[in-house]
Order: C-alpha cells, then structure tokens, then sequence
C-alpha cells in the first residue's frame, strides 16, 4: 500500500518537523538565600506550544501509534484525559488532519476545554474521572477510532535511555551547575509515564541521583508504592488536575522510585500561588505539589548539613486556572484553608526550616 505508506511517512516528518522548530524548555534556578548551598530547579514545561509537559508525551504517543500501524489518514483518535494531554494530543492531530474527541471528566477547568476546541478537537464530558477509561474504549470502538491510552502506553512510547527525553534535558542543563549531578529530582505522577521515564534513566546512567515521587491526596499511587497492592483505587478522584489517579495506572512503575511522599491539596495551591512571588507569574497546582516536596527535602538535607542540588518541574501554567486555585471562593469550597500552610512557606523562606 505505497499511498498509505506515504501518508505515515509524511505524518512522522511532520512530527519531528515540530520538534526541531521547538527549543529546549528552560531551567529555571530559584532564589532561596535561607537554604544556601541547596540550589532548587524547575524545568519549565509551560513554554512548549501546547503549554504543559503534556506535550512531550503527546509527541511519543503519535509517534509510538504511527510505528506500530495503530493509525492512519481515516482514523479518529480518542483520549482519555484530565485536559492537558488533550490539548496536547488535540494540537497534533490537528496536525495531522485527524479527528480528535478528549474523554473529560465533568471538572475539567474551562481553558483547558477551550485549548481543545481551539485545535480542532472535541470534549466528550464524564461525571467521574473512573469513568473515562471505559467510555474512551466505547467511543473507539463506535466510530472505528484509535484510543490513545496514555495511562497504559507512557511508559513505553518514550524512549528512557537519553534521545533527548526530559531526563536527558535536565542532566544536560545541570552539566555547568554547583552540584551538577542533583541529589533528587522530584515528580508527581499523572500516568506515571515521567516518573519511569526519569527513573530508568538515573539508572541506566548509574546516576547517584535519587527518584522522590509526590503524590496528592484522593490518588491511590501512595498507598500502591506502600502495600503494592495494584487492586487499590479510590472513589474520588484527584483535586490537583493533572496529577494523581483513582486506580494504580498500567505506566507506573514503583520500583524505580526511591522515596514517595503524600503532598496535602492545600500544600499544593498554597505553594503554587507563592512561587508566583519568586517568579513573577502563575502557575498549575501540580508544579506547588512537586515544589513542597522538593522544599521538605531541601529543609532536611540543611538539618543534616548537606548540600546539594533538587530538580522539579513546573507543569503547566497558572492561566489555566483562574476559575479555580486562583479563585479564593473556589479554594475555599473545595480546597480549604491556605494560610497553615502560606505561614509554613514564609518560615522556610526565611529560616530555611520546615
């Protein structure tokens, strides 16, 4: 079938097209004096087209299904999603001529559903965020389309050992750096997909760097790294948007995380909303979940005198989010209270202690 050939041909040169029209995204050093001689890195996810992380997965997706013959000119994709891999996965279908429906729970915040129309794609709502899964697989079926499956297909589509995976960006950005090689690097899971993928990599360049995941609450990843029990799941699903998951996801692999730790909903906004001081701009509460775990670790490792280097991402933008973790009647509805932890922030700003 030369035609078709020449169509997946065509499609993954479109792909890697965009990517060489895209830089690297920056690494961001912050400025904390309290807790000198441990220097904090974000890599900023939030200037790739589509805004987020998400982006890089999106791309390996394409690619992966491409490869593998799961697609073609006449095939109509399907995700499953919390909305940032959707707007993602949105952008390059669009690129690629294709149709593009995003399984959403009800929640999702009205940007993100907004960034999906606005590359063409479509939002097909849910009540619950258990219930994506299952109607994906139903609407694939139905109009013949390819479900994407990110929580099953992360891990695999993106290639651990280098290839400038993200693992590779942050290693080859740290090269000039006090403490070149970091003492952790933090990330919340989602799929999990990143978190193997940083995981692997560390251990595959037999780096002394150690794998801290942080999860939120109402996600079961926590209790799955505990007990390893992959049956657990929950009924409610997570306040943190893209992070976080009611089921143990098929793309999290627990055995390449060296520390995991429960980051509380409140932690999270309260940090995301005072990392706007020290950037100037806003971000996603996912980036306040991996910024207060990489803040207790910075804390303990100035408690035993070490000094060292942390890395964490920050995700996506704040913009996203104005309707909700920048909207105090929203907060306080849904989150609670912030200001324990703002008065927690503050001391570690000053004092350098948790």
């Amino acid at each position: 079938m030369p035609n078709h050939h020449d169509w997946i041909n065509n499609a993954v040169r479109k792909i890697e097209a965009d990517y060489q029209r895209s830089a690297d995204t920056h690494l961001i050093k912050l400025d904390l004096p309290s807790i000198q001689g441990i220097d904090i890195y974000l890599k900023d996810e939030s200037t790739h087209p589509t805004g987020s992380l998400k982006h890089r997965l999106a791309r390996s997706l394409f690619l992966y299904a491409l490869s593998n013959g799961w697609i073609d000119e006449n095939t109509t994709i399907i995700e499953s999603s919390s909305g940032s891999t959707a707007v993602s996965e949105a952008y390059f279908a669009r690129l690629l001529g294709l149709p593009f429906i995003a399984v959403v729970p009800q929640k999702t915040a009205r940007k993100k559903i907004e960034q999906i129309e606005f590359y063409g794609g479509k939002a097909h709502f849910v009540e619950r965020s258990d219930q994506i899964y299952a109607e994906s697989r139903r609407l694939a079926k139905e109009l013949n389309g390819h479900y994407m499956d990110q929580f099953t297909y992360a891990e695999r589509a993106t290639d651990w050992r280098g290839n400038n995976n993200i693992a590779d960006s942050i290693f080859n950005q740290m090269k000039l750096e006090d403490h070149p090689v970091p003492t952790w690097v933090v990330m919340s899971p989602g799929t999990g997909g990143t978190s193997a993928t940083i995981g692997r990599f560390i251990r595959y360049q037999k780096h002394t760097t150690r794998l801290c995941v942080v999860d939120p609450e109402h996600s079961v990843f926590y209790d799955y790294y505990q007990t390893r029990n992959c049956d657990i799941t929950s009924d409610q699903g997570s306040r943190i948007e893209g992070i976080g998951r009611p089921r143990v996801e098929p793309s999290f692999i627990a055995g390449v995380v060296d520390e995991m730790r429960k980051i509380p909903d409140a932690a999270s906004v309260a940090t995301a909303q005072w990392l706007e001081t020290l950037l100037g701009r806003k971000v996603g509460a996912s980036t306040g979940t991996n910024l207060y775990g990489a803040l207790q670790l910075a804390c303990e490792m100035k408690q035993r005198g070490e000094t060292g280097s942390i890395v964490t991402l920050l995700c996506d933008s704040g913009e996203r989010y104005l309707d909700t973790y920048y909207n105090p009647s929203w907060v306080a509805e849904n989150i609670g209270d912030l200001q324990p932890y703002l008065d927690k922030l503050a001391v570690i700003e000053t004092t350098g202690c948790c």
